[in-house]
């Protein structure tokens, strides 16, 4: 292996390990309000994917380049829909009124 492979190769296991122990300490109740609110970093891989996508010149740069888009506007996407759904969670209750059943009065 080269030594700037090697070195990359180091850097992501790295990140793997740190990842999975700062996971691993959030209690269950904060896991999914945190994972939301974290999801948005994605854009870093979409900023990621349009950088890679000015230097590829190969049909495999390019589907890789599509799949790193894709997959972190996904990601960005379920981030906001879960944040939504749970901002939800703390309104208050709308009153029943007649109307709002679909009674005419």
């Amino acid at each position: 292996m080269t030594e700037t492979l090697f070195t990359n190769v180091a850097i992501f296991v790295l990140s793997l390990l740190v990842g999975f122990e700062v996971i691993s300490k959030i209690p269950a109740t904060l896991h999914t309000p945190m994972m939301s609110g974290s999801n948005a970093i994605h854009g870093v891989v979409i900023a990621g994917a349009i950088a890679t996508a000015a230097v590829a010149n190969t049909p495999t740069g390019y589907i890789l380049t599509f799949l790193a888009a894709a997959l972190g506007s996904a990601n960005v996407f379920g981030g906001y829909v879960v944040t939504g759904r749970m901002l939800k969670m703390f309104k208050k209750p709308q009153p029943v009124t007649p109307r709002s059943r679909g009674t005419n009065p």
